[in-house]
Protein backbone atom coordinates (compact mmCIF):
# COMPACT_ATOMS: atom_id res chain seq x y z
CA UNK A 1 0.00 0.00 0.00
CA UNK A 2 1.44 3.71 -0.54
CA UNK A 3 2.21 5.56 2.23
CA UNK A 4 -0.24 8.19 0.66
CA UNK A 5 -3.39 5.88 0.65
CA UNK A 6 -6.25 6.41 2.80
CA UNK A 7 -6.62 3.66 5.74
CA UNK A 8 -9.93 1.70 4.85
CA UNK A 9 -12.63 1.98 6.99
CA UNK A 10 -15.72 0.05 8.19
CA UNK A 11 -18.93 1.27 6.25
CA UNK A 12 -21.86 -1.42 5.64
CA UNK A 13 -22.65 -0.60 2.15
CA UNK A 14 -19.57 0.92 -0.02
CA UNK A 15 -20.88 -0.05 -3.26
CA UNK A 16 -21.92 2.41 -5.81
CA UNK A 17 -25.05 1.78 -7.81
CA UNK A 18 -23.96 1.45 -11.91
CA UNK A 19 -20.26 0.71 -10.43
CA UNK A 20 -17.16 2.41 -10.31
CA UNK A 21 -17.05 1.41 -6.75
CA UNK A 22 -13.34 2.70 -5.41
CA UNK A 23 -10.63 -0.36 -4.60
CA UNK A 24 -9.49 -0.91 -1.54
CA UNK A 25 -6.21 0.46 -0.21
CA UNK A 26 -4.86 -1.72 2.68
CA UNK A 27 -7.29 -4.91 2.05
CA UNK A 28 -8.68 -6.72 -0.71
CA UNK A 29 -8.30 -9.64 -3.50
CA UNK A 30 -8.02 -9.51 -6.98
CA UNK A 31 -7.84 -13.21 -7.60
CA UNK A 32 -7.83 -16.21 -5.62
CA UNK A 33 -3.58 -17.18 -6.49
CA UNK A 34 -2.02 -13.77 -5.74
CA UNK A 35 -0.02 -14.38 -2.23
CA UNK A 36 -2.47 -14.62 0.21
CA UNK A 37 -0.58 -11.96 2.84
CA UNK A 38 -3.95 -12.36 5.18
CA UNK A 39 -6.17 -14.60 5.83
CA UNK A 40 -9.87 -15.11 8.22
CA UNK A 41 -10.65 -18.76 9.44
CA UNK A 42 -13.40 -19.67 11.84
CA UNK A 43 -13.73 -20.82 14.62
CA UNK A 44 -13.34 -24.92 15.69
CA UNK A 45 -14.69 -24.67 18.91
CA UNK A 46 -17.90 -25.35 18.45
CA UNK A 47 -17.73 -27.19 15.35
CA UNK A 48 -19.65 -30.67 14.96
CA UNK A 49 -20.96 -32.87 12.21
CA UNK A 50 -24.40 -31.88 10.59
CA UNK A 51 -26.22 -32.97 7.67
CA UNK A 52 -25.32 -29.98 5.81
CA UNK A 53 -24.34 -32.24 2.50
CA UNK A 54 -23.95 -35.37 0.69
CA UNK A 55 -20.78 -35.91 2.45
CA UNK A 56 -21.75 -35.44 5.67
CA UNK A 57 -24.61 -37.64 5.69
CA UNK A 58 -22.54 -39.97 4.27
CA UNK A 59 -20.23 -39.81 7.51
CA UNK A 60 -23.33 -40.07 9.79
CA UNK A 61 -25.02 -42.57 7.48
CA UNK A 62 -21.97 -44.98 7.98
CA UNK A 63 -21.69 -44.31 11.84
CA UNK A 64 -18.86 -42.14 11.74
CA UNK A 65 -17.49 -40.41 15.39
CA UNK A 66 -16.48 -37.03 15.75
CA UNK A 67 -13.54 -36.09 17.84
CA UNK A 68 -13.66 -32.82 19.31
CA UNK A 69 -9.91 -32.80 20.25
CA UNK A 70 -8.98 -33.75 16.78
CA UNK A 71 -10.84 -31.31 14.88
CA UNK A 72 -9.06 -28.60 17.16
CA UNK A 73 -6.23 -30.61 16.90
CA UNK A 74 -5.74 -30.29 13.14
CA UNK A 75 -7.34 -27.07 12.94
CA UNK A 76 -4.65 -25.93 14.34
CA UNK A 77 -1.96 -27.18 12.24
CA UNK A 78 -3.82 -25.88 9.35
CA UNK A 79 -3.55 -22.18 11.25
CA UNK A 80 0.82 -22.95 11.85
CA UNK A 81 0.76 -24.07 8.09
CA UNK A 82 -0.24 -20.99 7.08
CA UNK A 83 2.05 -19.08 9.46
CA UNK A 84 4.87 -20.93 8.07
CA UNK A 85 3.99 -19.55 4.86
CA UNK A 86 3.62 -16.13 6.15
CA UNK A 87 0.13 -15.18 6.14
CA UNK A 88 -1.33 -13.74 9.06
CA UNK A 89 -4.32 -15.41 10.58
CA UNK A 90 -7.74 -13.50 11.71
CA UNK A 91 -10.81 -15.41 12.85
CA UNK A 92 -14.34 -14.78 12.76
CA UNK A 93 -15.26 -14.95 17.37
CA UNK A 94 -16.75 -18.03 18.27
CA UNK A 95 -20.53 -18.63 18.85
CA UNK A 96 -21.50 -21.06 20.34
CA UNK A 97 -25.31 -21.26 18.52
CA UNK A 98 -23.11 -21.93 15.54
CA UNK A 99 -21.38 -25.13 14.90
CA UNK A 100 -20.46 -24.54 11.15
CA UNK A 101 -19.00 -21.14 11.40
CA UNK A 102 -15.44 -22.59 10.45
CA UNK A 103 -16.52 -22.81 6.94
CA UNK A 104 -15.73 -18.77 6.92
CA UNK A 105 -15.72 -19.15 3.00
CA UNK A 106 -19.42 -19.06 2.83
CA UNK A 107 -20.58 -16.37 5.10
CA UNK A 108 -18.86 -13.78 3.03
CA UNK A 109 -16.95 -12.99 0.31
CA UNK A 110 -14.15 -10.95 -0.51
CA UNK A 111 -13.48 -8.23 -3.53
CA UNK A 112 -11.18 -5.14 -4.49
CA UNK A 113 -14.22 -3.00 -3.38
CA UNK A 114 -14.97 -4.77 0.01
CA UNK A 115 -16.83 -7.57 1.33
CA UNK A 116 -19.60 -9.22 -0.44
CA UNK A 117 -21.96 -10.39 3.33
CA UNK A 118 -24.04 -13.86 1.77
CA UNK A 119 -27.27 -14.86 2.36
CA UNK A 120 -27.04 -18.54 4.16
CA UNK A 121 -29.55 -21.23 3.03
CA UNK A 122 -29.41 -23.21 6.06
CA UNK A 123 -30.86 -22.04 9.00
CA UNK A 124 -28.19 -23.40 11.67
CA UNK A 125 -25.93 -20.73 9.15
CA UNK A 126 -27.77 -17.43 9.06
CA UNK A 127 -26.31 -15.98 12.28
CA UNK A 128 -23.15 -16.30 10.56
CA UNK A 129 -23.54 -13.32 8.47
CA UNK A 130 -23.64 -11.23 11.36
CA UNK A 131 -20.44 -12.59 13.24
CA UNK A 132 -18.90 -12.14 9.59
CA UNK A 133 -20.12 -7.96 9.49
CA UNK A 134 -18.97 -7.99 13.77
CA UNK A 135 -15.68 -8.93 12.44
CA UNK A 136 -14.93 -6.93 9.37
CA UNK A 137 -16.11 -3.59 11.54
CA UNK A 138 -13.41 -4.86 13.76
CA UNK A 139 -10.86 -4.83 11.16
CA UNK A 140 -11.69 -1.89 9.42
CA UNK A 141 -13.12 -3.24 6.27
CA UNK A 142 -16.07 -2.26 4.30
CA UNK A 143 -18.83 -4.52 3.43
CA UNK A 144 -19.68 -3.95 0.05
CA UNK A 145 -23.52 -4.65 -0.17
CA UNK A 146 -25.53 -7.55 1.43
CA UNK A 147 -27.28 -10.25 -0.62
CA UNK A 148 -30.78 -10.16 -0.18
CA UNK A 149 -32.36 -11.34 -3.24
CA UNK A 150 -32.08 -14.86 -2.63
CA UNK A 151 -29.38 -17.16 -0.64
CA UNK A 152 -26.26 -17.02 -2.11
CA UNK A 153 -23.04 -18.76 -0.11
CA UNK A 154 -19.41 -17.90 -0.81
CA UNK A 155 -18.44 -21.30 -1.88
CA UNK A 156 -19.97 -20.10 -5.33
CA UNK A 157 -17.91 -16.94 -6.24
CA UNK A 158 -14.99 -17.90 -7.98
CA UNK A 159 -12.44 -15.54 -9.41
CA UNK A 160 -10.94 -17.15 -11.95
CA UNK A 161 -8.52 -14.33 -13.06
CA UNK A 162 -8.56 -10.43 -12.54
CA UNK A 163 -11.59 -8.95 -13.23
CA UNK A 164 -13.37 -12.71 -13.80
CA UNK A 165 -15.56 -14.75 -11.79
CA UNK A 166 -17.36 -17.91 -12.10
CA UNK A 167 -20.41 -18.29 -9.84
CA UNK A 168 -22.53 -21.00 -9.19
CA UNK A 169 -25.95 -21.62 -8.20
CA UNK A 170 -27.80 -24.49 -7.38
CA UNK A 171 -31.42 -23.67 -7.39
CA UNK A 172 -34.01 -24.20 -4.06
CA UNK A 173 -32.68 -27.29 -3.66
CA UNK A 174 -29.14 -26.68 -3.05
CA UNK A 175 -27.34 -23.42 -1.22
CA UNK A 176 -27.22 -20.83 -3.77
CA UNK A 177 -30.38 -19.37 -5.46
CA UNK A 178 -30.28 -18.28 -9.04
CA UNK A 179 -32.15 -14.96 -7.79
CA UNK A 180 -29.04 -14.37 -5.51
CA UNK A 181 -26.46 -15.59 -7.63
CA UNK A 182 -27.39 -13.43 -10.56
CA UNK A 183 -27.96 -10.33 -8.00
CA UNK A 184 -24.06 -10.89 -7.22
CA UNK A 185 -23.57 -11.51 -10.82
CA UNK A 186 -25.19 -8.30 -11.76
CA UNK A 187 -22.88 -5.95 -9.41
CA UNK A 188 -19.79 -7.36 -10.87
CA UNK A 189 -20.71 -6.95 -14.22
CA UNK A 190 -21.15 -2.73 -13.35
CA UNK A 191 -17.65 -2.88 -11.86
CA UNK A 192 -16.53 -4.14 -15.52
CA UNK A 193 -16.01 -7.99 -14.34
CA UNK A 194 -16.81 -10.66 -16.87
CA UNK A 195 -19.21 -13.01 -15.61
CA UNK A 196 -20.00 -16.86 -16.23
CA UNK A 197 -22.96 -18.26 -14.53
CA UNK A 198 -23.23 -22.11 -13.93
CA UNK A 199 -25.94 -24.07 -12.23
CA UNK A 200 -24.73 -27.22 -11.04
CA UNK A 201 -26.07 -30.16 -9.19
CA UNK A 202 -26.63 -29.27 -5.37
CA UNK A 203 -25.13 -33.26 -4.59
CA UNK A 204 -22.05 -30.95 -5.14
CA UNK A 205 -22.66 -28.11 -2.89
CA UNK A 206 -20.82 -25.10 -4.45
CA UNK A 207 -18.63 -25.08 -7.08
CA UNK A 208 -15.15 -24.50 -5.35
CA UNK A 209 -15.92 -28.34 -4.78
CA UNK A 210 -14.82 -29.09 -8.62
CA UNK A 211 -12.97 -26.06 -9.58
CA UNK A 212 -10.11 -24.35 -8.00
CA UNK A 213 -7.28 -21.68 -8.91
CA UNK A 214 -3.71 -22.77 -7.95
CA UNK A 215 -1.91 -20.52 -10.21
CA UNK A 216 -1.81 -17.89 -13.20
CA UNK A 217 -3.59 -19.65 -15.77
CA UNK A 218 -3.54 -23.01 -13.36
CA UNK A 219 -6.38 -24.38 -12.22
CA UNK A 220 -7.32 -27.68 -10.27
CA UNK A 221 -10.73 -29.10 -11.95
CA UNK A 222 -12.33 -32.44 -11.39
CA UNK A 223 -13.31 -32.98 -15.33
CA UNK A 224 -15.64 -36.07 -14.48
CA UNK A 225 -18.01 -33.94 -12.65
CA UNK A 226 -17.53 -30.40 -13.80
CA UNK A 227 -20.25 -29.33 -16.84
CA UNK A 228 -18.15 -29.14 -20.13
CA UNK A 229 -18.77 -25.82 -21.00
CA UNK A 230 -17.48 -24.50 -17.64
CA UNK A 231 -14.17 -26.90 -18.64
CA UNK A 232 -14.38 -25.21 -22.43
CA UNK A 233 -14.49 -21.96 -21.00
CA UNK A 234 -11.52 -22.08 -19.08
CA UNK A 235 -9.46 -23.51 -21.42
CA UNK A 236 -10.69 -21.07 -24.01
CA UNK A 237 -8.57 -18.55 -21.71
CA UNK A 238 -5.42 -20.60 -22.08
CA UNK A 239 -6.09 -21.96 -18.07
CA UNK A 240 -3.92 -25.40 -18.15
CA UNK A 241 -6.01 -27.98 -16.14
CA UNK A 242 -4.86 -30.64 -13.48
CA UNK A 243 -7.33 -32.86 -13.05
CA UNK A 244 -8.21 -34.34 -10.22
CA UNK A 245 -10.48 -38.00 -9.89
CA UNK A 246 -13.72 -38.06 -8.37
CA UNK A 247 -13.43 -39.78 -5.24
CA UNK A 248 -10.64 -37.24 -4.01
CA UNK A 249 -12.83 -34.52 -5.16
CA UNK A 250 -15.76 -35.61 -3.39
CA UNK A 251 -13.65 -35.83 -0.25
CA UNK A 252 -12.55 -32.45 -0.77
CA UNK A 253 -9.44 -32.99 -2.36
CA UNK A 254 -10.10 -30.19 -5.05
CA UNK A 255 -10.80 -27.70 -2.66
CA UNK A 256 -7.92 -25.93 -1.97
CA UNK A 257 -5.81 -23.03 -1.47
CA UNK A 258 -3.50 -21.18 -3.55
CA UNK A 259 -0.64 -19.20 -1.24
CA UNK A 260 0.93 -17.66 -4.12
CA UNK A 261 4.52 -18.24 -5.52
CA UNK A 262 3.84 -21.35 -6.39
CA UNK A 263 2.64 -22.57 -2.82
CA UNK A 264 -0.51 -24.77 -2.33
CA UNK A 265 -2.26 -25.55 0.85
CA UNK A 266 -4.24 -29.04 0.21
CA UNK A 267 -5.60 -31.80 2.92
CA UNK A 268 -3.00 -34.26 3.46
CA UNK A 269 -6.02 -36.94 1.72
CA UNK A 270 -5.54 -34.89 -1.47
CA UNK A 271 -2.67 -37.50 -2.93
CA UNK A 272 -3.15 -37.20 -6.19
CA UNK A 273 -2.89 -33.19 -6.48
CA UNK A 274 -0.39 -32.77 -4.37
CA UNK A 275 1.56 -35.59 -6.35
CA UNK A 276 1.03 -33.40 -9.62
CA UNK A 277 1.74 -30.33 -7.78
CA UNK A 278 4.74 -31.14 -6.52
CA UNK A 279 5.78 -32.79 -9.84
CA UNK A 280 5.38 -29.20 -11.79
CA UNK A 281 7.65 -27.77 -8.83
CA UNK A 282 4.94 -26.43 -5.93
CA UNK A 283 5.74 -26.09 -2.52
CA UNK A 284 2.93 -28.28 -1.08
CA UNK A 285 1.13 -27.85 2.94
CA UNK A 286 -0.67 -30.54 3.45
CA UNK A 287 -1.60 -30.87 6.95
CA UNK A 288 -4.16 -33.71 8.13
CA UNK A 289 -7.39 -32.48 7.83
CA UNK A 290 -10.18 -35.61 7.99
CA UNK A 291 -11.64 -34.91 10.96
CA UNK A 292 -13.08 -31.30 9.60
CA UNK A 293 -14.23 -32.60 6.13
CA UNK A 294 -15.72 -35.39 6.88
CA UNK A 295 -18.60 -32.69 7.77
CA UNK A 296 -18.98 -31.26 4.50
CA UNK A 297 -15.85 -28.55 3.98
CA UNK A 298 -12.28 -28.47 3.10
CA UNK A 299 -9.45 -26.23 2.96
CA UNK A 300 -11.10 -23.95 0.46
CA UNK A 301 -14.60 -23.70 2.29
CA UNK A 302 -12.27 -22.86 5.79
CA UNK A 303 -11.28 -19.72 4.65
CA UNK A 304 -11.51 -16.30 3.04
CA UNK A 305 -8.58 -14.21 1.21
CA UNK A 306 -8.69 -10.83 3.11
CA UNK A 307 -5.28 -9.43 1.29
CA UNK A 308 -3.41 -10.82 -1.85
CA UNK A 309 -1.32 -9.39 -4.06
CA UNK A 310 -2.98 -7.76 -7.30
CA UNK A 311 -2.05 -9.48 -9.94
Amino acid sequence: MPDTATPDQFTFRSRKDGGGTPLLNQWGANSDYGTLRSVLLGPVENYRWLKTSSLSKKTLRRGGEFDPAVARAQHAEMVSAYESAGVEVHSHAPDPHLPYQVFARDSSVMTPFGAIITHMAQYWRRGENIRAIETYQRLGIPVYDVVTAGTFEGGDFNVIEPGCVLIGWEGPEGRSMEEGARQVAGWMQAEGWEVMLADIDPYYVHIDLMVVMLAPKLAAVCTDCTDPAIVDWLRAKRIEIVDVPFRETMALGCNVVALGDDRVLLPAGSRTLGQKLRALGFTVFDPELDMITQGGGGVHCMCQSLVRDPV
